[in-house]
């Protein structure tokens, strides 16, 4: 795995280029996960990543293992793919600053270093993206700890755009809702960097993620626009109740766009 430090630039470009780690793509455990908890728990998983990234592709792989196995349990994954990996010979056409930017927040609040593939679970615990084992057991202990505040949210589609209508119950007037707007898979054939020459498959990509003061605005809609060659089987709406002071994800829920 290669860490990326954000703050010290020439660092980073020498270590960049040491040999990554090796991680194996192991399957995924078999655990139960055939029975709902009963006060309705969750687990949010964030994976920050790149196709620049040579570590990455088994995290991206492990999201889509752990998408197909918790499809019938409240798990929900979110690909933020980073910026900080275009200027070594490869652009991420999924990158953002703004991922990068909340990555660098929850580096912040975790007091974690900033590197990829790493994912965050609830907003509370990060690991390395690829470590199945960890986000495994990590899944299996936050559903049944955590409780789930109600989210109502629906999604439409027109020519134009995707209109979002959300309601919630939270009373925390700290707290934002985070609608984000999700393709489930993609794939991308890469022809620089770490990873030239090969095809790497993505789940669950974050293409905008909009924020929300529920202390102003419980309930409401908002509009996306209409992705290019858009297809509603292969997009989603996940959104989530996030407090910004300490990071910790109180609620998430998701609809299908119509």
């Amino acid at each position: 795995m290669i860490l990326k430090n954000l703050l010290t630039v020439s660092a980073f470009t020498v270590f960049m280029f040491a040999a990554s780690a090796f991680i194996q793509k192991d399957e995924i455990k078999t655990t139960s996960k055939d029975t709902a908890p009963d006060n309705n728990g969750f687990a949010v998983l964030e994976l920050f990543t790149s196709e620049g990234c040579s570590s990455c592709p088994p995290a991206d792989d492990l999201m889509g293992q752990i998408q197909k196995e918790y499809k019938d349990q409240p798990v929900y994954i979110l690909s933020y793919h980073v910026d900080y990996w275009n200027r070594l010979g490869w652009k991420d056409r999924f990158s953002s600053a703004e991922n990068s930017q909340r990555q660098q927040a929850y580096s912040r609040l975790l007091k974690s270093q900033t590197y990829t593939p790493q994912l965050v679970v609830n907003g509370k615990n990060e690991f390395v993206g690829s470590d199945r084992n960890a986000i495994e057991n990590a899944i299996q202990k936050v559903i049944p700890d955590s409780k789930n505040t109600s989210i109502n949210l629906s999604a439409a589609v027109s020519q134009k755009a995707i209109t979002v209508s959300f309601k919630t119950t939270q009373a925390d007037s700290q707290s934002k809702l985070m609608i984000n707007l999700v393709e489930k898979k993609s794939s991308t054939q890469v022809n620089g960097g770490e990873n030239e020459g090969h095809r790497l498959l993505h789940w669950q990509i974050v293409h905008k993620q909009e924020h929300i003061s529920l202390k102003d605005h419980p309930e409401g809609t908002l509009n996306f626009t209409l992705p290019e060659n858009f297809s509603p089987d292969n997009w989603e709406i996940i959104g989530f109740i996030q407090n910004p002071k300490n990071g910790i994800i109180s609620g998430a829920s998701k609809a299908i766009i119509q």
